[in-house]
């Protein structure tokens, strides 16, 4: 059996992501409360609400990403990488209490309506906090895809759902100033409380995946199916495949069936350039074969099945 733990990567540098994220959270938050305190504008108080989230996600995802980072262990020694899934699950979790906080605001609104101040200004406000949250967002999602980080593609997706809240209540608040119809604030607000808890939920669901070591997606397994048909037409059969995925490390279990009149030597250089091949596929992968002759058929009994 031949396991590979090369991590090239250092994963502690992705913590000054994390600082990136909680440092546009705390700028934004002073924006769009400024917009809400010249406007009176429940959508813009919702916008801030959200905001107070996102400053919070990204502390913890700071915290988890410095977790990940840590080596193996006697305790751990498949490493520290599945903490990233608690960050992206309490994120998710965050997004959705938000969601309710503004539908309630919302509601209250709806019945005790009251006319905005000063849009013009409190909107040009709230535009400068949404582009902040792009442009952070879009490095957040370039190096979480990168580098195969669900913290940071959470953080990416909270943010961004930032963003679009904001283009929402900012189109709510300039159809009040046009209208003159307050009510529109308010069913703004809930309108963008509905999308926020669909992102929530989504986060959440990928972190319990995770968590629950379910399979690598389908286009990775399609490659490593590749690379064993390259193999099989060299005499060497596969079964007992398994595949998962902790945050950034990926991880391969396969039993490798050789002829069994190969000297060892033979067979173990066959599974060393197997490995290899699955690496210049996949990329950073961590990955175990079990070498068994193909001649016996106790070779093909796999222990997981019933």
């Amino acid at each position: 059996m031949q396991l590979d733990q090369k991590i090239p990567f250092n994963r502690a540098s992705l913590t000054r992501f994390a600082w990136l994220s909680i440092a546009a959270g705390a700028v934004t938050l002073l924006l769009k409360l400024l917009a809400y305190q010249l406007t009176g504008s429940v959508g813009l108080l919702s916008d801030a609400l959200e905001s107070v989230v996102n400053l919070v996600g990204a502390v913890m995802a700071l915290c988890m990403l410095t977790l990940a980072a840590q080596a193996a262990d006697e305790k751990h020694a498949f490493g520290h990488s599945k903490a990233e899934y608690f960050s992206s699950a309490v994120e998710g979790m965050l997004i959705v209490v938000a969601a309710i906080g503004i539908a309630y605001t919302a509601i209250e609104r709806m019945l005790h309506p009251r006319p905005l101040e000063q849009v013009g200004l409190g909107l040009l406000v709230s535009v400068g906090a949404s582009a902040v949250n792009f442009a952070v967002a879009r490095i957040l999602m370039k190096a979480g895809q990168q580098h195969h980080s669900i913290t940071l593609e959470a953080d990416s997706q909270h943010l961004m759902t930032d963003v679009w809240t904001s283009v929402g209540v900012i189109g709510g608040v300039g159809l009040v100033a046009l209208t003159g119809w307050t009510v529109l604030d308010p069913i703004v607000a809930l309108l963008v409380s509905a999308n926020i808890v669909w992102t929530g939920t989504n986060l959440v669901r990928r972190s319990v995946d995770g968590l629950m070591d379910v399979v690598l997606p389908e286009e990775e397994r399609a490659l490593i199916e590749g690379v064993m048909a390259a193999y099989r037409e060299r005499k060497v059969a596969f079964h007992a495949l398994r595949t998962r995925q902790a945050a950034s490390r990926r991880f391969i279990s396969v039993h490798m069936l050789v002829p069994g009149d190969w000297t060892v030597h033979d067979a173990h250089h066959m599974a060393e350039d197997f490995e290899g091949d699955l690496h210049a596929a996949l990329g950073d992968v961590l990955v175990t074969t079990h070498l068994e002759p193909i001649d016996d058929e106790t070779s093909f009994n796999d222990i997981y099945e019933k």
